[in-house]
């Protein structure tokens, strides 16, 4: 460990997964302290894990890297309260965002389908599975098309409607993403979805995409119920918000619109940019 040759040392969650805390512990006491950001529930990994030794061993393990940092930089509110709750002195909101200039907005207007949308990774299309009957229910009156931004050899649900695999890649993902019409991100109110961090949503909005997201986590916050999309928790909820945004099209423009703004004045890389570096110069202020 050279932390001491070091201003300050940031940390992405951890230093080592499923190890104590030790690196933390010699950083901050051997040379000034670092800084640990978090856009996942991380300690759900150790508190909720299903072997008994880890909950018991470690099951504290990230309250202590928060509680003993400089500055918890966190995602959104239900990170920030777990943050506070362990004891973190400077614990600050910094959510996900983009650089705006890779996003284009970019309207279908040539296609004959609406083509709901939705990116993920492999791990993730189990919550794809809660709109499988919805989708079959909208195609009876509906015509639409359901586009998916994944590897091109995930396992998808069994979807009785149109659809089609796009093959994720990184340099292409804005592009992909702009095929959609809509974008969709679906999730369970459980914890370790709590600390999610509506990437999805905010990449939706900045192609000018109207969206429809699960009132969990963050999608709360940057989800402004009909002015940039809808949240919806039941079958009913999302059955009438897609269909809606499927035969709106004025909607649907007004609405992308609106995100794009959000996107532009709260989530753009510029704006973390400016909070991450009024909060480290805090830090060496104090250290003064």
């Amino acid at each position: 460990m050279y932390s001491w040759r070091y201003d300050l040392i940031w940390i992405e969650k951890e230093a080592f997964p499923f190890l104590p805390s030790y690196a933390e512990w010699l950083i901050e006491k051997l040379g000034k302290g670092y800084i640990v950001d978090y856009d996942d529930a991380v300690f759900h990994n150790y508190d909720q894990n299903p072997n008994w030794l880890v909950r018991t061993w470690m099951g504290n393990k990230i309250d202590w890297v928060m509680r003993h940092s400089r500055i918890v930089f966190v995602g959104n509110s239900y990170l920030g309260k777990r943050a506070k709750l362990a004891g973190a002195l400077d614990v600050q909101i910094l959510p996900t965002v983009v650089e705006t200039t890779v996003y284009s907005v970019h309207r279908n207007n040539n296609n004959s389908k609406i083509r709901l949308g939705w990116i993920g990774s492999p791990s993730t299309t189990k919550y794809l599975n809660f709109l499988t009957s919805i989708f079959e229910e909208l195609s009876k009156t509906l015509d639409f098309e359901l586009l998916i931004i994944n590897s091109p050899h995930v396992q998808l649900p069994d979807f009785t409607c149109e659809y089609s695999l796009i093959p994720w890649k990184e340099e292409e993902e804005s592009s992909q993403i702009s095929q959609f019409d809509i974008g969709m991100m679906p999730l369970p109110d459980s914890d370790w979805e709590k600390g999610k961090c509506a990437y999805k949503l905010i990449q939706y909005m900045a192609c000018g995409l109207p969206v429809v997201a699960s009132p969990v986590g963050m999608n709360k916050d940057v989800v402004r119920p009909g002015e940039n999309g809808f949240l919806a928790s039941t079958e009913l909820e999302w059955l009438e918000a897609l269909s809606l945004l499927i035969s709106d099209s004025s909607l649907r423009v007004k609405m992308g619109d609106a995100g794009r703004k959000l996107v532009e004045n709260e989530y753009s890389l510029e704006k973390n940019f400016e909070k991450i570096k009024r909060a480290v110069e805090g830090v060496f202020h104090k250290g003064r």
